[in-house]
C-alpha cells in the first residue's frame, strides 16, 4: 500500500493547496503571494475552470503534491481535452512515486470524462519530468517539444 492518497481536491482543501500552490509558484522564480494563490485557485474551483487533484501523506495527512488539469476542446475531433498545467511535488517527497500517483489521477479523469487526452509541455532540460511523461504513455510531438496522452479506446 502506497503512503500517500490522491483525491480530487475540494474547497476543504483550499487553504493546504494555497500554501503548496505558493510554493510551486517560488519553484519557478516567483514572488511569494499565498493570498493572491488562495484567491486564483478559489475561483478556478467555484468557476470549475480547473480540476485538481491533491496528495496527501497517509499517516501525517498532510498535504504533499498537487496536478491541475485545465478543460480546453478539439474542434477537429469535437471532443474535450485537457492541459496538464502544475504538478508539484514538496521536496521532502519526490522520489517517492507521488508525481505517478497523480498522474494516474489526471489519467483516470480523461478516461472517465471520455476526453480525447491530456497535452503538457515541459523544459527541454527537465529529464527527470520527461522520463516520467514518457514512461506513462506521453509521446514527444517534436515540432513544439510538448507531450500528448490519448486516452485508450474502448
Amino acid at each position: 500500500m502506497s503512503e500517500f492518497t490522491v483525491r480530487q481536491a475540494t474547497m476543504a482543501d483550499l487553504n493546504e493547496l494555497a500554501a503548496l500552490f505558493n510554493g510551486y509558484r517560488q519553484f519557478y522564480g516567483q514572488r511569494s503571494d499565498e493570498d493572491g494563490a488562495r484567491r486564483f485557485l478559489r475561483d478556478r474551483l467555484v468557476h470549475r475552470q480547473s480540476i485538481l487533484f491533491a496528495a496527501r501523506e497517509r499517516v501525517s495527512g498532510q498535504l504533499v503534491g498537487f496536478t491541475q488539469l485545465y478543460p480546453t476542446f478539439s474542434s477537429i475531433s469535437m471532443q474535450e481535452s485537457f492541459v496538464l498545467n502544475d504538478l508539484f511535488i514538496e521536496e521532502s517527497c519526490r522520489g517517492q512515486g507521488v508525481s505517478h500517483l497523480l498522474m494516474q489521477a489526471a489519467e483516470q479523469y480523461a478516461k472517465a470524462t471520455e476526453a480525447k487526452g491530456i497535452a503538457l509541455e515541459t523544459a527541454n532540460d527537465n529529464a527527470r519530468a520527461r522520463h516520467l511523461y514518457e514512461k506513462r504513455g506521453f509521446r514527444l510531438e517534436t515540432t513544439y517539444l510538448s507531450y500528448y496522452w490519448t486516452t485508450p479506446q474502448k
